[in-house]
């Protein structure tokens, strides 16, 4: 034979040892699950029996075992999951996702989401598809993306009082009085300037299209390495957003002359309350979120679906 047409034969091979190794990658597969949503257990169902005919081992986050009562599955704490799986598939909207992924970014393990929720910008797969999804997606047809983190401490007197981890926004904004707030804001220590305003967003791409952009914030491609300030009603009208480089130092400085009702939130939970003189310190987390979509993932088109561009009104 000539050597020119063995060379397809060799690719052949090469790429299909391949596939087996990827399709392997995925023996062990942890579950979360929101909880108190009837449509969860009716997905789990078919979730769960599809994984136990493909002869993978099943490991059922423990917080989310409350929803799938009876599971005959093998149930660790959310902290060990992990350590423990491959692959981590939330059944749930995006907020059940955000907690997932600040839980288990550190770990490394990969995620992947089926959508339960209103939009869906992370967990992409509708149960409807599931199977035909992960069909693909356990012969090694897939993506994987790297989204990063902020990690937000509150210094206090010298010491730091909280930390806390978000994946779309770390927000220090007003209580719940309808006063200003004023603080300083700092990028690698040097001052960005003095606000007084319901607070200030500050945002990575992956939450540019969620309390960012309602704020005003612009839509940021998940893959630049950037970091959206975005301020709260600010009472000026030449305050507007800005844009910094992802390995930027972030500090907020709740201002002496500011009113003390005011908090700190990371993914619209709620951390701790904010008190004259505290520094707030944001920066890149060192470990990124993986997150697999099927194969062909389309971010614009994820946008033009989600925000409804081209709709004719």
């Amino acid at each position: 034979m000539p050597k020119s047409q063995g060379k397809p034969s060799r690719f052949r091979t090469l790429r299909g040892r391949i596939e087996r190794q990827l399709a392997n990658v995925f023996d062990n597969i942890g579950l979360i699950a929101k909880l108190d949503d009837q449509r969860v257990s009716d997905t789990l169902d078919v979730l769960v029996d599809y994984l136990r005919a493909a002869g993978k081992e099943i490991v059922l986050d423990e917080e989310s075992a409350r929803a799938y009562p009876g599971a005959d599955l093998e149930i660790v704490p959310r902290n060990e999951l992990g350590a423990s799986c491959d692959l981590v598939i939330v059944v749930a909207g995006d907020g059940t996702f955000l907690n997932a992924a600040r839980d288990l970014a550190e770990s490394g393990v990969r995620l992947l989401g089926v959508n339960l929720g209103r939009l869906g910008f992370l967990a992409d797969i509708m149960p409807a598809e599931m199977t035909q999804r992960l069909d693909e997606i356990l012969n090694g047809q897939f993506e994987e993306e790297h989204r990063f983190l902020l990690s937000a401490e509150v210094v206090r007197d010298g010491r730091v009082m909280h930390e806390s981890a978000a994946l779309n926004e770390v927000v220090a904004h007003k209580g719940n009085i309808p006063r200003l707030v004023e603080f300083e804001t700092y990028v690698n220590d040097r001052l960005l300037n003095v606000q007084r305003s319901d607070g200030l967003i500050v945002s990575t791409p992956t939450g540019s299209t969620a309390y960012s952009l309602s704020g005003g914030g612009p839509i940021v491609h998940p893959a630049l390495d950037a970091i959206v300030l975005v301020p709260i009603c600010p009472h000026t009208l030449s305050s507007r957003p800005l844009v910094v480089r992802a390995d930027s130092e972030i500090q907020i400085l709740m201002s002496r002359g500011s009113t003390p009702e005011a908090q700190l939130t990371c993914d619209g939970h709620s951390a701790m309350e904010l008190r004259l003189g505290d520094r707030l310190v944001i920066r890149r987390k060192a470990e990124p979120l993986r997150l697999i979509h099927p194969a062909g993932h389309d971010y614009f088109a994820t946008l033009r679906t989600k925000l409804h561009w081209g709709r004719e009104i």
